[in-house]
């Protein structure tokens, strides 16, 4: 079992900046993927970036210029850069861990992320 924390969200006006953080526990393997989802009203959930504990990154074109992922392995931990946010980066922020290998996906309880002046 894996346990998923996510933290950072806030409100802020067009064009500041926030960092999401994703802290994992639990079951984890040597090799894994953590990404991050965001969700708004009426939208389908979509991805935002993911890296894998190599350091593989990949971004979703609407925010590649924009935002950037890290990483802490050794604290099982994601971080979300977003800088430059529009209103439509307002959703709900979630954070998602898989194993290398496994089926299993673990979701966070999500983090609100709202952009607005």
């Amino acid at each position: 079992q894996v346990q998923v924390v996510e933290s950072g969200g806030g409100l802020v006006q067009p064009g500041g900046s926030l960092r999401l953080s994703c802290a994992a526990s639990g079951s984890i393997g040597s090799r894994y993927i953590m990404g991050w989802y965001r969700q708004a009203p009426g939208k389908q959930r979509e991805l935002v970036a993911a890296v894998t504990s190599g350091g593989t990154t990949n971004y979703a074109d609407a925010v590649k210029v924009r935002c950037t992922i890290s990483r802490d392995n050794a604290k099982n931990t994601v971080y979300l850069q977003m800088n430059s946010l529009k209103p439509e980066d307002t959703a709900v922020y979630y954070c998602n861990f898989r194993n290398r290998g496994s089926s299993t996906n673990y979701w966070g309880q999500g983090t609100q992320v709202t952009v607005s002046s």
